[in-house]
């Protein structure tokens, strides 16, 4: 009964609900099905060498609704390489939360988060609605610097469900008053209007700055920022496309990590690419493949970081496949790719997860969503 009580508060808050889902119009295009292999960069082979066995910093990167078609039609478009190519460690994660064989983002985050299997549409809590820890949470308890960072709004459900404790991801506002009850270090992405034009009437970003955060829009601002606490708020709810956000998500995880690598106890991030979902959503080849090569580009500034560092551990994986996608056409030389779709919504398939650095062969074989959480969890509790 509380459950349901609660859930039905959370309809009567939603606020901005279909402005904030808007992203799942299928598309008629035609044109819009195949990728034409506009978008190329060099890809460097980084060498795993680990200083040690467990990791002093964790980067946990979700491409949303990443599945295997969507890594290939990366791989084809960028003729044949992918950053992803330097992780050798590779499993699988099944990806059904406790209600539903086919997950959403808000049960698939908070089980990669907490190491909880939770109902469709829970932000950070169980099946009961009960507050669970977050691995961010836990970094910050242990002294560790923390950091989210998404081409979302950061109050969506993926990030959402690291930070905040809500028994709906449609509790926008309520998600981003979570953001205060926290000392997160670094956030970087959309929502700014959660934080102000809320219907309370406050001004979060005016309590975020009370708190010590350096509260900025403009990614060209923001990544000037190489210490103390950033609030990086990119739009107004999500942020564009990825042609219109002007590598955003590479500069964002570039800046972040030179910010949180301050701290000498370590570190935890969690980084988003949203919107190859979001291409699923629509049936939109083209969509998809550009916000893959965009992720990809930000796992090259991770690794880049990450083989430098020596103690750093990468997991990049997804909180669930979207749209059935199939490649049924393509060509390596020329990066076309074309995709097909079985429908709009997300799929219950494995989604990959790719490892590098200290502790890497954890992350190998098929294993429950809830069992990476676990094992992050457990890599963070050791230090």
């Amino acid at each position: 009964m509380k459950r349901q009580i609660l859930l039905a508060l959370a309809v009567l808050l939603a606020g901005n609900l279909l402005a904030q889902e808007n992203y799942k119009t299928i598309t008629k295009e035609d044109s819009l099905k195949i990728y034409h292999g506009t978008i190329t960069y060099p890809v460097k082979t980084f060498r795993e060498s680990p200083k040690s066995k467990k990791p002093k910093n964790i980067i946990l990167m979700i491409g949303d609704g990443m599945g295997t078609a969507q890594v290939f039609a990366g791989l084809t478009a960028n003729h044949g390489k992918l950053f992803l190519n330097n992780f050798k460690h590779v499993g699988f994660s099944e990806t059904q939360s406790a209600d539903h064989y086919i997950t959403d983002s808000a049960a698939g985050g908070t089980a990669l988060s907490s190491g909880y299997r939770t109902y469709n549409g829970a932000i950070g809590v169980d099946t009961d609605t009960i507050a669970r820890p977050t691995m961010l949470e836990i970094a910050a308890k242990k002294g560790k610097a923390t950091g989210l960072v998404s081409t979302s709004a950061i109050t969506h459900a993926t990030p959402a469900s690291f930070i905040a404790h809500q028994p709906s991801r449609n509790m926008y506002e309520a998600i981003a008053g979570d953001f205060l009850k926290t000392d997160i270090d670094v956030f970087i992405g959309g929502g700014y209007k959660h934080f102000t034009q809320r219907q309370d009437g406050q001004d979060l970003t005016a309590e975020l700055k009370a708190k010590g955060y350096l509260v900025l829009q403009d990614m060209n601002e923001i990544e000037k920022v190489k210490s103390g606490k950033l609030a990086g708020l990119t739009a107004a709810e999500h942020n564009p496309v990825a042609s219109e956000r002007d590598n955003m998500l590479p500069r964002a995880t570039e800046t972040a990590l030179q910010i949180l690598d301050n701290n000498k106890k370590g570190f935890f991030i969690m980084i988003e690419g949203s919107q190859i979902d979001w291409g699923g959503h629509q049936n939109n080849t083209n969509y998809v493949v550009e916000e893959m090569l965009d992720f990809d580009q930000a796992i090259g500034n991770a690794l880049e970081f990450a083989a430098r560092d020596r103690e750093t551990l990468i997991v990049v994986t997804a909180d669930h496949e979207t749209g059935g996608m199939a490649i049924t056409g393509g060509n390596m030389q020329t990066g076309m790719v074309h995709g097909s779709f079985i429908w709009g919504g997300h799929s219950g398939v494995m989604v990959p997860v790719f490892a590098f650095g200290p502790a890497a062969d954890q992350f190998t074989g098929i294993m429950k969503n809830e069992d990476i959480g676990k094992k992050l969890i457990s890599l963070i509790q050791a230090q």
